[in-house]
């Protein structure tokens, strides 16, 4: 599934430069390494031939690019799944994520995705390589992920990503007291022994998260968390290695966390990571405006804290 031909003439002043540096130059919007596996793919054509990469160009040549998303991209199958649309235009679709919604097929998930529920609300986007997802959520993480409707939005927003311009704000629940904010600043990689987990290991990738107290309550605090990076499971394992595991993580906590008897059965009995992406903001990526999105926690962490705010009222009665 192709996009339209785009054709161009190699300026003069690109003389000398190799094919590659020549279609950077000319086509800014596309990644380096993106323009590079359209060459090897030999969708790329210079004076009728297939090019080769490090060719040189001496100026006056024709060349057309034939751009394609990858083949591995487009066997996923469209599916009739609702989307909580938060806004939406030709660029950009940021989504409301529920609670238990995979956001990527892969082992064991291999349908009923946020990516198959995509395809099915924009067709187009089979074109885009993971139907313009550039971040994901974890499956029991709720809130806030923007998705890219074109193939040059999806440059920018990685851009955007890399260069640590998207604000990513979350809303967590975890165990323990904090005296007041923060920030843990710990490289994060694979376990070195449990390959699905994720741990502060020494070469990690850097991995930087502040949090600020936003409600105190006995045995554990609701905190507001603002992602500099975007690391696998950041904020769960960044808020485990300081002793404050979330509430509901069954991954990353160690043992049974001290708990009042009123609240042990409402911390212990919720069934996932108290975790939601809460607020949202990037630049667009066509017209180059800062926007912002903000949506509440879903009902479950609302009961949850409705629930200890009546629990610790009622034990300050007594």
């Amino acid at each position: 599934m192709s996009h339209s031909q785009l054709n161009f003439q190699v300026p003069d002043a690109y003389a000398g430069l190799r094919l590659d540096q020549a279609l950077a130059k000319l086509l800014p919007e596309y990644s380096r390494s993106r323009l590079q596996s359209w060459v090897e793919a030999e969708q790329v054509t210079l004076n009728g031939v297939p090019a080769a990469v490090r060719q040189k160009v001496w100026g006056g040549e024709q060349i057309i690019v034939l751009p394609q998303a990858h083949p591995s991209e487009q066997v996923h199958q469209a599916e009739d799944i609702a989307l909580d649309i938060v806004y939406e235009d030709d660029s950009l679709l940021v989504i409301n994520k529920p609670v238990g919604l995979v956001v990527h097929p892969g082992s064991g998930n291999w349908e009923g995705t946020l990516l198959n529920a995509l395809l099915h609300h924009s067709p187009q986007l089979a074109e885009v390589p993971r139907a313009g997802i550039v971040h994901r959520l974890d499956k029991d993480t709720s809130g806030l992920l923007v998705v890219a409707k074109t193939l040059i939005a999806q440059t920018a927003l990685v851009r955007q990503m890399q260069e640590r311009s998207v604000k990513r704000e979350y809303l967590a629940l975890a165990w323990g007291e904090f005296p007041r904010g923060g920030m843990v600043d710990a490289p994060i990689g694979r376990h070195p022994s449990q390959r699905v987990k994720m741990a502060v290991v020494e070469d990690g990738k850097p991995a930087v998260t502040h949090y600020s107290v936003e409600i105190a309550y006995p045995a554990c605090t609701l905190i507001r968390c603002r992602l500099e990076t975007g690391r696998t499971h950041q904020i769960r394992v960044h808020m485990a290695h300081i002793g404050h595991p979330l509430v509901g993580d069954t991954i990353y906590i160690k043992g049974v966390q001290k708990c009042p008897v009123e609240l042990r059965a409402l911390l212990n009995g919720f069934s996932r990571q108290a975790l939601h992406a809460t607020r949202l903001a990037l630049d667009h990526p066509e017209t180059g405006e800062r926007m912002e999105w903000h949506v509440s926690m879903p009902q479950d962490m609302l009961t949850l804290l409705e629930a200890i705010g009546r629990a610790v009222a009622a034990q300050t009665e007594n």
